[in-house]
């Protein structure tokens, strides 16, 4: 078994794009940290994913939007969604100037 600490390797500056590390993958189950450095969804852009995804913001802040509802939700530590498959959303914005860690499951329903 592999373990490692999720604080690991943070960007003390911002990065073009956001970080993905998967941390473990199985048929039908994806765990990944996800580090953001100020990034949001561009313009228009929407996520629609095949299969379920339970997230937990670990570090940072951010604001998640989801197309049926009027008002993005903002995240802090400790705050986490559950959003079902195909269940449109968006990161409406991330936090400039830190690291903001999430910590990302896939899995299918």
């Amino acid at each position: 078994m592999t373990s490692q600490n999720l604080y690991a390797d943070l960007p003390s500056n911002p990065e073009a794009g956001e970080r993905f590390d998967a941390l473990l993958a199985r048929p039908g189950l994806r765990i990944e940290r996800i580090v953001s450095t100020g990034q949001a969804s561009p313009p228009d852009f929407w996520y629609d994913q095949d299969e379920a995804e339970w997230v937990l913001l670990l570090q940072g802040a951010a604001a998640l939007r989801f197309a049926d509802e009027p008002a993005a939700r903002a995240l802090r530590p400790g705050d986490w969604l559950y959003v079902a498959p195909h269940r449109r959303h968006r990161v409406e914005w991330t936090a400039a100037g830190e690291a903001t860690v999430w910590l990302a499951v896939h899995f299918a329903e």
